[in-house]
């Protein structure tokens, strides 16, 4: 299976994901937890049905030590024990910023207030953004069909 359009040979294509690549640094040098990054990134994946970004983030967060049990887990976080209740409140900004067509309004409020007890602003930012972030790059590899299964963890370096 090949992907619909080669993303590193395509000079529009290169230009635009520099910038998302750049945005995804920033939030990596953020105050933001490594594991409530990775745990947005495989739930919108997740949500979104993009089988390159789940295999690509699932693999990196078992290479950086998170556990089978834990992503094994992540698409049914609510019935999980094994999640702080910070990240279950980045889980649920996750699925309700993902899937903001769905409900009219956008995120609820409750919501918000939930994600605010355990984030402080410029992790509330981070979080935001990581959740545009990973939406934008599910929505690319999805339209393009980019194959799933053959990631190696620091292939992008």
């Amino acid at each position: 299976m090949n992907a619909r359009l080669n993303l590193h040979t395509s000079p529009i294509a290169a230009k635009v994901l520099k910038h998302v690549v750049a945005a995804g640094r920033a939030i990596k040098e953020s105050a933001l937890p490594e594991t409530t990054i990775a745990l947005i990134e495989i739930r919108a994946s997740q949500i979104n049905g993009c089988g390159f970004c789940t295999d690509m983030h699932t693999k990196e967060a078992a290479h950086a030590g998170e556990t089978a049990t834990r992503l094994n887990l992540v698409a049914t976080w609510r019935e999980a024990t094994v999640f702080t209740d910070a990240e279950r409140a980045a889980l649920e900004l996750t699925e309700q910023g993902t899937r903001i067509a769905d409900a009219a309004g956008g995120v609820p409020d409750e919501v918000w207030q939930n994600a605010a007890a355990y984030y402080d602003e410029e992790q509330l930012a981070s979080l935001v953004s990581q959740i545009a972030v990973i939406n934008a790059f599910n929505r690319v590899n999805v339209m393009i069909q980019q194959p799933a299964g053959d990631y190696q963890p620091g292939q992008f370096g």
